[in-house]
């Protein structure tokens, strides 16, 4: 079977140590392409470096909520820039991760609302797919992007709304990201949506290092986990692991542009 993980942050200090190795063993279990988030402008040139040294890893790039006060207004034009030099790259895939985040209270709500419209506007001006962080949100983010109506659309990554929430993000053109979460026997909210979720909507991601799966707990979560959270989440839902992986990989090659029938060569 083979792979996709839409969501990793696999540049930062915690993969120092082995991080070619985790690269290996997620090739080796069927994980063919690996994409890498941008989260704020310091991390942008680390995270193209680490791109370019393997066909295998894309990498997205934007300005997360959770760092606001990290960034300047002058860092939008910074991350136009920087899609306007790499537009076209076959490893530059998106925008992202952009979003909103309410459930950390001190983050401004209206700083939040600006960046994202502008991160926004930049993934429909470079025909670019957004990839989402939408905490406490959803009704905010789906009102956007309802004014919006991005072409590309994108990924509701981590997601764990309602069903009607997810109808809506369905019917925008959404897909929607799933991972270790929904492998926690205590997240009954997620695990009963997502066996209603429609399997045309749904890709894979690990969210690596974070949101480990239950049979990783409390350690750092890695692309090579996958295979086992696609097999977790199949079984949740009732089918083969066989379909699941393959309908997540032919939704993920959609969005992105890619070939579903040939095997990446990494």
């Amino acid at each position: 079977m083979r792979y996709i993980d839409t969501h990793t942050h696999i540049d930062c200090p915690d993969f120092d140590a082995d991080r070619e190795k985790v690269i290996r063993n997620a090739k080796s279990v069927g994980v063919e392409r690996i994409l890498i988030m941008g989260i704020t402008r310091s991390n942008w040139d680390r995270l193209w470096q680490l791109v370019l040294s393997d066909r295998a890893l894309y990498g997205a790039f934007g300005l997360h909520p959770i760092f606001l006060e990290e960034h300047r207004d002058e860092d939008i034009d910074a991350l136009q820039q920087r899609l306007a030099a790499l537009v076209g790259h076959p490893q530059c895939c998106a925008v992202g991760e952009i979003g909103l985040d309410y459930f950390l209270p001190d983050l401004d709500r209206e700083r939040q609302q600006i960046l994202l419209e502008a991160q926004l506007q930049l993934a429909s001006d470079f025909d670019l797919p957004a990839l989402l962080h939408v905490r406490r949100a959803h009704a905010p983010m789906i009102a956007t992007l309802k004014r919006f109506r991005l072409k590309r659309t994108g990924i509701v990554h981590a997601f764990a709304g309602s069903r009607e929430e997810a109808r809506e993000y369905i019917k925008l053109g959404f897909k929607l990201g799933l991972g270790g979460a929904a492998t926690w026997p205590q997240a009954k909210r997620l695990r009963r949506t997502l066996a209603e979720l429609p399997i045309s909507s749904l890709v894979l991601e690990t969210d690596a290092p974070d949101m480990a799966p239950s049979f990783q707990a409390y350690q750092r979560n890695s692309p090579e986990f996958l295979p086992e959270i696609c097999r977790q989440l199949a079984k949740l839902r009732g089918e083969a692991t066989e379909d699941l992986a393959q309908a997540c990989l032919d939704n993920s090659c959609e969005l992105f542009g890619w070939s579903s029938t040939e095997p990446q060569v990494c």
